[in-house]
């Protein structure tokens, strides 16, 4: 029997239906899914089947061979027991791969779960073995930042909220990727304004804390338009309140916006729905803001505003500079609004 690959909501549903399997495995660089998939997992048991029925185990310090033997123990006035191995991604190849055997033949009134946090499994026996037994497999992958927008979209209406453009972004650009706090927010929201309501920037800022008119979406917009003034003020903005934008948000929202517009400007046809094809949208929203600054920069500018940042992302580093993280946005600014438009700039 091969193994079965699955998604996390495909996965949750099961264990919320009390279909359970001999053996799990969960990893991949995303931690959030996973954490969120041992809940279910602990919570399996009563309170008084885990007493005796549930083990959490560490697999830096722990036997292979210890696991394998409480895996084949028998449940106590329980029809099943739990046994959770942690942190598998901090054990070696060859220790995992004693698990194999267990996992060619597991005992079917144990649920096994190993959890490999923040990385792929190792161990070729190991991985061999549950392909082999059908044991699930899921992968926890990190969302793509060219998917992010559409992700935090589809968990707001599956709560059953709407959301304006504008907010959308503000609340990408300012939580990111960190998965924890997103939903979080999101639930926070929902609690608050309700079934059927539409989260406004009003909203977001209020309940989230991102300012409406100083946040990362708002430098975006003046970029693209080149206007100077309200960029420098966002700036000096981000400075006096680091924790609302923290640089390396900054830049890398700048360079969505500037690796989109060359694709754009890179693009012959430039209806929407070829637009929307050629960089991945799935709204036309962004496209307003695109065609707003293909009438400012040409392809060579695009160019340079996106070497001055890879610049800027080794300056923040330390490599070649010892200036502080604001002073060095703010000279990006500065260069991003007087790109010159030539191969070679000169600043």
């Amino acid at each position: 029997m091969a193994a079965a690959a699955m998604t996390f909501e495909t996965l949750s549903g099961a264990l919320m239906r009390g279909e359970y399997r001999p053996v799990y495995l969960l990893h991949g660089e995303e931690g959030y899914f996973i954490d969120e998939l041992v809940k279910k997992f602990e919570n399996i048991l009563s309170d008084e089947e885990k007493e005796f029925n549930q083990y959490v185990l560490y697999a830096p310090q722990t036997a292979m061979e210890e696991v394998a033997d409480i895996c084949r123990r028998f449940p106590m006035l329980s029809d099943r027991q739990v046994v959770i191995l942690k942190e598998a991604q901090s054990a070696r190849a060859d220790q995992l791969d004693r698990l194999a055997r267990y996992i060619s033949n597991p005992s079917p009134q144990t649920i096994l779960v190993i959890c490999s946090r923040g990385a792929a499994a190792k161990g070729k026996e190991m991985m061999s073995a549950l392909k082999k037994s059908g044991a699930v497999i899921f992968e926890s992958k990190k969302i793509p930042e060219w998917n992010l927008a559409g992700h935090i979209q589809s968990f707001i209406n599956a709560r059953g909220l709407n959301v304006q453009p504008k907010a959308l972004e503000m609340i990408k650009d300012s939580i990111g990727t960190d998965l924890s706090r997103l939903y979080n927010e999101i639930e926070k929201l929902t609690g608050i304004l309700g079934s059927g309501a539409t989260v406004t920037p009003e909203a977001v800022e209020r309940h989230i804390g991102v300012s409406k008119d100083y946040n990362v979406y708002e430098l975006v917009d003046a970029l693209a338009v080149k206007d100077s003034g309200r960029a420098m003020r966002i700036a000096a903005y981000f400075r006096a309140n680091p924790k609302a934008a923290p640089t390396v948000m900054v830049s890398a929202a700048i360079f969505s916006l500037f690796s989109d517009l060359l694709a754009f400007q890179s693009t012959s046809d430039k209806s929407d729905s070829s637009l929307m094809r050629a960089l991945n949208l799935r709204s036309p929203y962004p496209l307003k803001r695109l065609r707003a600054a293909a009438s400012h920069y040409n392809a060579w500018q695009s160019i340079e505003v996106i070497r001055a940042l890879r610049a800027f992302d080794a300056a923040t580093k330390g490599i070649g500079s010892r200036r502080g993280e604001y002073d060095l946005l703010e000279e990006l600014i500065f260069r991003i609004l007087t790109a010159p438009g030539t191969l070679f700039p000169k600043y």
